[in-house]
């Protein structure tokens, strides 16, 4: 393929949490980031600095030579804000970071589109190895297909393709598998807080069972008193939560779901 990635300028429309993680990844990479937009001076400065770029905070003054333009905002702002990213932009690549928006936003004004989803959670103080995170392209051609693939397989050894329903489902599991979870990590630390206890006990149970879902399937990995629906230990945990009804709630309804769901899996087996 002719396509040379490194020729090819990018500029970051966005510059929180994914926007940051992903330009120092290019740019370690030897990509050329031309420029980084963020509605703050803060956010775009600080950026900026880290991959060499100019910083700007007006749409109006960003760059309109031709380019790689990777979209990572809030999915309420992208939609605002599509009219004048698109503006003067039309023969140039634009991608969205987004798992929940569709491929079709950017509707019929645009030569060159697609989606550019790396499925990892970020934080700026906290740098991942993109070798190991999974790319979901999708574009509006198999031109731009190849393209966003070869720029992708620069970063990670994961790289697929998913349209926009199936990384709907995606978003949707991640959230499950990724918001969810820390939340429950937020509860259990408030509990523990409560009995003077560190979180830190648990970093080495919650790391097993992370562990374990790499050679086990989820449903082989559950462990607890809801599998057997054992009624006297989730009696006295219930009572414990007396003081917490929302907990109490999340607790109930967990286990509950835990108990039907092995069950139903423990007779699919047998039929």
């Amino acid at each position: 393929m002719s396509f040379q990635i490194k020729e090819l300028p990018v500029v970051f429309i966005g510059a929180g949490k994914l926007a940051t993680n992903l330009a120092k990844a290019m740019f370690e990479n030897e990509f050329q980031i031309l420029e980084v937009y963020s509605r703050t001076k803060e956010s775009a400065k600080e950026l900026a600095d880290n991959v060499n770029a100019k910083w700007v905070t007006d749409l109006q003054n960003l760059t309109t030579k031709n380019a790689l333009y990777i979209v990572s905002l809030k999915d309420a702002a992208l939609v605002d804000l599509l009219p004048q990213i698109i503006k003067g932009r039309e023969t140039s690549l634009l991608v969205h970071t987004a798992g929940s928006i569709p491929m079709s936003i950017w509707g019929n004004t645009l030569r060159h589109y697609g989606v550019f989803y790396p499925l990892q959670t970020f934080s700026k103080k906290h740098e991942v190895n993109f070798k190991e995170i999974p790319f979901f392209i999708e574009a509006s051609s198999p031109e731009d297909e190849d393209k966003l693939k070869v720029i992708a397989l620069a970063l990670s050894e994961k790289v697929f393709i998913a349209d926009s329903e199936q990384r709907k489902s995606l978003h949707l599991s991640a959230v499950f598998a990724c918001n969810f979870v820390n939340h429950m990590y937020a509860l259990a630390a408030d509990l523990l807080q409560k009995y003077q206890l560190p979180f830190e006990a648990l970093l080495p149970l919650i790391d097993e069972t992370a562990r374990k879902v790499h050679t086990l399937s989820p449903d082989q990995a559950q462990t607890g008193p809801a599998v057997r629906y054992d009624e006297s230990v989730i009696k006295k945990h219930l009572d414990m939560l007396a003081d917490e009804p929302s907990m109490q709630d999340i607790y109930r309804m967990l286990s509950q779901s835990i108990h039907i769901y092995q069950s139903y899996i423990t007779t699919k087996k047998q039929d």
